[in-house]
């Protein structure tokens, strides 16, 4: 094995570490780190979907198994993703992602602000039957597939920022991100086509062995220290993407 795997690995483990135990950032740390290394934007988002078809699976079981999961939840969000991760892969293949990436960010900052203040001011706990979360799920979807990650920072937050369970959210969030990678995964295989697999492999080993420790972590950890950490995570990938 070449250290270039290695690297790849390591990435894919502390990635999915912060992603099992926040909800977000897998996609955004994964993309990151390869077009650091060099390598091509649109076979970067491609390859980190590829490789969360892998850890999203493992994250999600273990979530279900910590029983983290709210299954009404998950059969709202679900379909919405599904069809906004379509649409985001395709439009990827077709458009500029970078155009709307500033927007996205100052965005996603606001939303980190928000769960930072309500962390020590918690909203009242609303019913999964909140109109927003098809739609969170929709742009959650599209911006993901364009932004080569975006999901969980998008979908966590902002159903966090309305009163949901922090827990629930986490564990439903993470669930249901596999539905939504595989649609983008197959859209971005048949719009760019399939190549350089290794990158990937070293994404999906470090993050599927990291996966139940996220699980572990978030059942754990007290809500306020979480909510916290969510929101640093938002606040700081965002604004080092928006400079």
């Amino acid at each position: 094995m070449t250290s270039d795997f290695f690297f790849f690995i390591v990435v894919g483990f502390c990635a999915q570490i912060v992603d099992g135990a926040l909800g977000m950032a897998f996609g955004v740390l994964s993309t990151t780190s390869l077009l650091a290394f060099g390598v091509p934007a649109a076979n970067a988002s491609a390859m980190t979907h590829v490789a969360e078809m892998f850890t999203t699976a493992a994250s999600g079981i273990s979530h279900a198994y910590h029983r983290n999961v709210d299954w009404r939840l998950v059969a709202r969000l679900a379909p919405a993703g599904m069809i906004g991760g379509a649409i985001g892969a395709y439009l990827l293949a077709n458009i500029d992602g970078k155009v709307i990436a500033p927007f996205v960010s100052a965005y996603l900052i606001a939303i980190g602000l928000v769960i930072l203040y309500k962390a020590f001011r918690p909203p009242p706990k609303r019913d999964v039957r909140d109109w927003m979360v098809p739609p969170v799920g929709l742009c959650g979807g599209v911006l993901d597939a364009i932004g080569g990650g975006g999901w969980g920072p998008i979908v966590t937050s902002s159903l966090v920022s309305r009163g949901h369970d922090l827990k629930r959210v986490i564990g439903s969030t993470n669930f249901t991100e596999f539905a939504v990678t595989l649609t983008i995964s197959l859209t971005f295989m048949l719009t760019l086509g399939w190549s350089e697999l290794n990158s990937a492999i070293g994404l999906i080993i470090g993050g599927v062995i990291a996966a139940p420790f996220g699980a572990i972590l978030v059942k754990r950890l007290p809500v306020r220290p979480l909510m916290v950490a969510v929101s640093m995570i938002i606040i700081g990938t965002s604004a080092m993407r928006l400079l």
